[in-house]
């Protein structure tokens, strides 16, 4: 009988270290998916990836009472009218209190998301008739203590709205309540993790669908886990996710719009925006992220060369918007737009507008060596003696030029027209040791150019604020304590900034509706300010403060 051998001591070893090995690997690879779920809204394996919004926000109830001493009487009030009415749509239609039955196992964060309206059916024959195809919420509850949790859950919950029903769907329970018109609201909980809630059947499958893997998630889009991680912050209070292509989608199959093939094709090189939002001591700090899909082929120049001219403007600057390269700009604003009849200026009807106006080609004649960084600003005249309150603002360009020669040829050319045309009168002064023109029209009203230094050229248009430019103010825009508080400056170097001191502006200026409740958002902040970066050929960065008021200052 062949004797019986024994296994090696290399063998042996060999075995115990593949296992060890195997097991450290797995861990770290546990530890390192937990870590990006960590960055990531929570949900984002279990939110469908086409969903339209994806919207994380803290349970912490101190930061809830943080963000209740900003604003207004008015604001608050509107915040808690749309939380209410977001609880009524999902949480109280499916039975649940949140203070009752929520708060008491929830997790630090929860996720609401919107599902665009082309939902596909499932093959689930079990599923009630109501399959219209509309726009579906879910929200995604984690569960931190399961034990509370189960206790909770498994309670009969009384319904408002009308009656109940279990079903199974891969092995998941689902309880649905039917409401009026025949909509069924859902709830299920997944291997006692999560707790989600939806107001259709169809979201709650798809939901079901993608945590167990059978179905691509949020957190499966290109670029998604990465761009969150570049945002990513401590403490944050919110997480914001918007899917392009899908917005563009919707957006495209809206009647009163008209998108041309081209133009939603070049929305479509879009991916995604992300957004992580803070709270602080005087407002509300957003660090942002767009980017395009990995086969787009529109790509960004890697330009970070801003940051100059606020030096340039005086502190009292009530408005600056600032970038890079202004032609560069324009030219890829038009190549995005040319196919879109919503955006806010078309490119063919401003060229033929300045043509017809001025005789000059935008493009050719003017932006063709405006081909460096440039800033529009808002900028208030010096109050005059004995009258404090003859407020008067300028509107000021700036921009930087490699072809003076250039540029002076077509404002010579331009002044000619002015003259000849429209009888200004044109007229060359002294500031310091700088030669000014002015424009003075039949009707008095005055601008300005010049040039600051030897290739910074000037543009200003209304109240005289030539003086507040030359020479170079000391006490500027960038030492200005607001616009330090204000303007974002982690991002070291940068492409564009934007400032907005609100109160004076609002007052001074008779502002265009831009967006519904604008009076009341502009009644709540002292201050905005923006700072962007491009970050790589397919993506920018953007960091955002909004200084607000605070409930009973002024």
């Amino acid at each position: 009988m062949p004797k019986k051998r024994k296994p090696s001591l290399l063998l042996t070893l060999g075995a115990t270290g593949l296992l060890i090995g195997g097991g450290a690997t797995a861990y770290w690879v546990f530890l390192q998916s937990q870590g990006q779920l960590e960055n990531l809204p929570v949900g984002s394996n279990i939110i469908p990836q086409d969903a339209l919004v994806a919207l994380s926000i803290s349970t912490n109830t101190q930061q809830w009472q943080q963000l209740q001493q900003f604003g207004t009487p008015q604001i608050q009030a509107q915040l808690k009218t749309n939380l209410a009415q977001l609880g009524d749509r999902l949480l109280t239609a499916n039975g649940y209190n949140y203070q009752r039955d929520i708060q008491p196992w929830v997790g630090k964060e929860v996720s609401i998301a919107f599902l665009p309206p082309s939902i596909p059916a499932t093959s689930n024959s079990s599923l009630p008739p109501n399959s219209d195809r509309q726009q579906s919420l879910v929200m995604v509850l984690p569960i931190a203590d399961r034990i509370a949790a189960k206790r909770i859950l498994e309670q009969p919950k009384p319904s408002a709205q009308g009656k109940t029903r279990q079903r199974n769907y891969k092995g998941v329970e689902i309880r649905e309540t039917q409401a009026a018109k025949a909509q069924y609201y859902s709830a299920a909980v997944l291997d006692g993790r999560y707790l989600i809630v939806t107001d259709r059947p169809q979201a709650t499958d798809r939901a079901i669908d993608t945590y167990k893997g059978t179905a691509a998630s949020l957190k499966q889009t290109a670029g998604y886990t990465n761009a969150f991680e570049q945002i990513a912050t401590k403490q944050r209070f919110a997480q914001l996710y918007v899917n392009v292509p899908v917005a563009a989608r919707i957006a495209a199959a809206n009647p009163s719009r008209s998108f041309s093939p081209q133009g939603l094709a070049q929305l479509q090189n879009n991916q995604g925006v992300a957004a992580t939002i803070n709270l602080e001591s005087e407002g509300i700090r957003l660090k942002s992220i767009s980017w395009r899909k990995p086969d787009s082929q529109q790509v960004f120049a890697v330009e970070n060369n801003a940051g100059k001219m606020q030096s340039r403007l005086p502190a009292e600057t009530l408005m600056m918007l600032s970038s890079g390269n202004l032609q560069r700009l324009w030219q890829e604003y038009a190549r995005e737009v040319q196919s879109n009849p919503q955006a806010p200026i078309r490119p063919q009807e401003l060229r033929k507008g300045v043509t017809s106006v001025t005789g000059l080609d935008l493009d050719q004649d003017l932006l063709s060596w405006m081909d460096g960084e440039f800033a529009v600003s808002m900028v208030p005249a010096a109050p005059k003696a004995g009258a404090p309150d003859n407020f008067a603002l300028s509107l000021v360009f700036l921009v930087q030029t490699k072809n003076r020669n250039k540029a002076e040829q077509a404002l010579f050319q331009l002044e000619r027209v002015m003259r000849s045309k429209y009888q200004f009168q044109v007229q060359e002064t002294k500031i310091k040791d700088r030669t000014v023109t002015n424009w003075i029209a039949p009707y008095g009203t005055v601008a300005t150019r010049g040039w600051l230094d030897g290739d910074v050229a000037f543009f200003a248009l209304g109240a005289p604020v030539a003086e507040r430019l030359i020479p170079q103010p000391q006490s500027n825009l960038a030492s200005a304590a607001q616009f330090q508080q204000t303007v974002p400056s982690a991002l070291n170097a940068t492409n564009g900034q934007f400032f907005l001191d609100v109160e004076p502006t609002v007052k001074a200026l008779p502002l265009p509706q831009l967006f519904s409740g604008q009076q009341i958002f502009f009644d709540a902040t002292r201050s905005i300010g923006v700072t962007s970066a491009i970050s790589s050929d397919r993506s920018i960065r953007y960091d955002v403060f909004v200084a607000l008021k605070k409930i009973g200052s002024r």
